[in-house]
């Protein structure tokens, strides 16, 4: 089993999981399902997790029931290597989906579109032109209403609780480009522990913010980096359950031991049944108490 990366996304969906790993692993090539089990008993009934790899970059996939829905606030951006690229992927996950920027040329890419997937999650697809892609598929965070022009402030702060932190380019608003201010983020690249994100402001009047449908899973070695992350990250109390955590900003992180993925793999379904019933009760991760439990 390959060792979960530092950060993951994760994907919330209602009961589609299976059906959109895969679409995704079937459109990505080098693509597959690392893992897959159910955990019984939860808030949602019974909830399939999977694991999968594309082109590279692991993602985690929750059936959990229909809380929460896919918007725009958080996209993947797709750097491809040539136009007929973009077209592809365009013409297989546009399917069934809707357009936020129709397919074509715009002043930062030769061919660029914008659109969801018949799931609701959110891709945008773009020749690279030439450019060096050194990853595949970078999660973008919109920042809008409450937190519109509070992009680099988040990237910022996000740089300050990661002990690995790079910043990227920054491309920013000017005079005129109302309504955003002059000076917040039209674009902007950073990474943390190795990964690659992207933050965008806007300002416009959109209906939609950052919910848990998308959340950033930290994985994390010991009990000590668990209170670490809890506590930089942690600022909503009532959003703390299983491991889940909102930011300031309204981006939602799970701060989850390595072992986890582990502990809920398997056909030993008392013992997964016991890790479940134990982390249930919990808001933040006592790994301790979840090692009894899957020692029974």
């Amino acid at each position: 089993m390959e060792k979960p990366r530092k950060i993951m996304p994760h994907l919330w969906y209602d009961k589609e999981a299976k059906q959109a790993a895969e679409l995704y692993t079937s459109v990505f090539k080098d693509s597959k399902v690392i893992s897959s089990s159910t955990i019984h008993d939860t808030p949602s009934g019974d909830a399939d997790i999977l694991t999968i790899e594309l082109q590279g970059q692991q993602f985690m996939m929750i059936n959990a029931g229909p809380y929460f829905k896919f918007n725009p606030s958080i996209s993947f951006l797709v750097a491809c290597d040539t136009e007929e690229e973009v077209d592809f992927l365009w013409n297989k996950l546009a399917d069934g989906g809707s357009v936020l920027m129709e397919l074509g040329e715009y002043p930062f890419s030769k061919r660029y579109g914008w659109t969801t997937d018949k799931y609701g999650l959110s891709w945008q697809l773009m020749s690279a032109d030439g450019r060096k892609i050194d990853q595949k598929i970078t999660p973008t965070l919109l920042f809008v209403g409450a937190v519109a022009g509070r992009a680099e402030e988040a990237i910022n702060f996000y740089g300050s609780v990661f002990r690995s932190f790079q910043t990227g380019g920054i491309m920013r608003y000017e005079k005129g480009e109302g309504p955003d201010k002059a000076g917040t983020i039209k674009h902007a690249e950073f990474s943390l522990e190795g990964m690659k994100f992207a933050a965008m402001d806007s300002a416009l009047d959109h209906r939609f913010a950052f919910n848990e449908a998308i959340s950033f899973i930290v994985n994390c070695d010991t009990q000590a980096e668990i209170d670490y992350y809890w506590d930089k990250l942690s600022a909503d109390p009532s959003a703390e359950q299983c491991g889940w955590l909102k930011d300031k900003f309204g981006v939602s992180w799970q701060i989850v031991p390595s072992a986890m993925d582990e502990m809920l793999r398997g056909n030993d379904k008392e013992r997964i049944a016991r890790v479940t019933e134990a982390f249930l009760k919990m808001k933040k991760f006592d790994i301790a108490e979840l090692r009894k439990a899957y020692e029974g």
